[in-house]
């Protein structure tokens, strides 16, 4: 029997595919939807996702900072980008996390990364699923 308790769930009614619309059973997220490098105003999926792990990906630095017993500074920041492809093999995703640590040691700031690249929910769910890549800028 597992021990794994669910901190939060996610509801999300999509319609329309990727010229849709998206909104959150809290009323929280409510966008329109778009084919990236098309002609309509809304986000993409890809563009989510990439918002999504950098966002956790920093929370997880954080945590692997605190055990540390280090402070990361404000102006930590992180570029994501997250690649559509296609191949002979159909479509697949690519993703990269560029992590700026001004200010902080380049070896601690490695380890920091290192850690939470272990433990950040999306970097565990995409490894060994897609190209991914997490470097200090």
């Amino acid at each position: 029997m597992s021990d794994t308790k669910t901190l939060y769930t996610a509801n999300v009614h999509v319609t329309g595919a990727r010229e849709g619309h998206a909104r959150s059973d809290d009323g929280r997220l409510d966008i329109r939807l778009s084919t990236p490098g098309g002609p309509g105003a809304g986000t993409n999926p890809e563009q989510l996702f990439a918002a999504g792990w950098s966002a956790c990906f920093e929370g997880a630095m954080g945590l692997a900072a605190k055990a540390k017993g280090v402070t990361l500074p404000e102006t930590l920041a992180i570029d994501a980008k997250v690649e559509l492809r296609h191949g002979d093999d159909g479509f697949s995703l690519a993703a990269r996390l560029t992590v700026h640590v001004p200010g902080l040691a380049e070896e601690l700031a490695r380890q920091i990364i290192e850690a939470a690249h272990r433990t950040c929910p999306y970097s565990r769910a995409i490894k060994g699923n897609i190209d991914a890549i997490v470097t200090l800028a």
